[in-house]
């Protein structure tokens, strides 16, 4: 039985421990309906998490959180911590020894690294290609969690390292599943930039130097929410699909029954 909630917006909580926690309730769908509060969350990981953060998100009445980040960065981070009676759920969206290039190059690149890597909008360029590949390559782990979320996984929580591109795009699959309109997703996706979202990039040298203006540019688009890398995601939709339908008839192996379980657990009750 999917938890009742009350449908009013809940006043934003900021975690201490936890970036870019939010409620992906109250967003419009093209029938009319929204979001309903309380179902579906969205954040950064869960390793940091102070005790009063552990405290309050164990009391949202969680079913299961969704982790999609890789060993490079549990290396790097950590585990989550567990939370009594949730079910953990691990479904990397990217290669772990891509994801420990990337922080290497973010940890410890020097400036010459960088720029090769990165300067004149190959930083932007390599953000839309993962956003792309994210959605081409990774039909099957998107088709397991719109599949656990019509199951028996609400309330459920997503993540990855910063809560920004993995779980963006989880969560913007699932908000398209349901019919949500993609304005309002962009909308969403786009607090991630908001500065007490964002994740705190680590240096190994935290002088002026290694995080001098021109380093921060730099890493700049590896680390903000654009609208370009969600709309190449919507893009990659269409020209291999046709239509976000057949993308998730035919991509993710939704039938409509599935959809129609996933309107019953994520939306209002209309």
């Amino acid at each position: 039985m999917t938890q009742q909630v009350p449908q009013v917006p809940p006043t934003e909580t900021v975690l201490t421990g936890v970036r870019n926690f939010r409620d992906v309730g109250g967003l419009p769908t093209a029938d009319g309906r929204r979001t309903a509060f309380g179902r579906l969350y969205r954040s950064g990981h869960l390793a940091h998490a102070t005790a009063e953060d552990a405290a309050f998100l164990g009391g949202l009445g969680l079913h299961t959180i969704f982790d999609f980040r890789h060993s490079a960065d549990h290396k790097l981070d950590g585990y989550d911590i567990e939370l009594t009676g949730v079910r953990n759920v691990s479904i990397p969206l990217s290669d772990p020894a891509d994801g420990a290039e990337f922080w290497r190059l973010v940890g410890s690149g020097n400036i010459e690294q960088l720029r090769s890597v990165l300067a004149g909008g190959k930083g932007v360029d390599r953000m839309i290609r993962m956003y792309r590949a994210t959605i081409e390559d990774r039909t099957a782990e998107h088709s397991r969690v719109l599949h656990a979320l019509a199951e028996d996984s609400v309330p459920a929580l997503m993540h990855c390292a910063a809560g920004k591109d993995r779980a963006g795009l989880s969560i913007a699959v699932a908000l398209l599943a349901v019919g949500v309109v993609p304005e309002a997703i962009e909308e969403d996706y786009l607090k991630s930039n908001d500065l007490h979202r964002r994740y705190k990039v680590k240096r190994s040298d935290p002088s002026g130097t290694g995080m001098s203006p021109e380093v921060l540019e730099l890493l700049d688009p590896l680390f903000g929410a654009r609208p370009a890398y969600l709309a190449a995601a919507f893009a990659a939709i269409e020209e291999n699909w046709g239509t976000t339908d057949r993308y998730l008839s035919e991509g993710l192996k939704i039938s409509p029954e599935t959809r129609e379980r996933l309107r019953e657990r994520l939306l209002d009750e209309g």
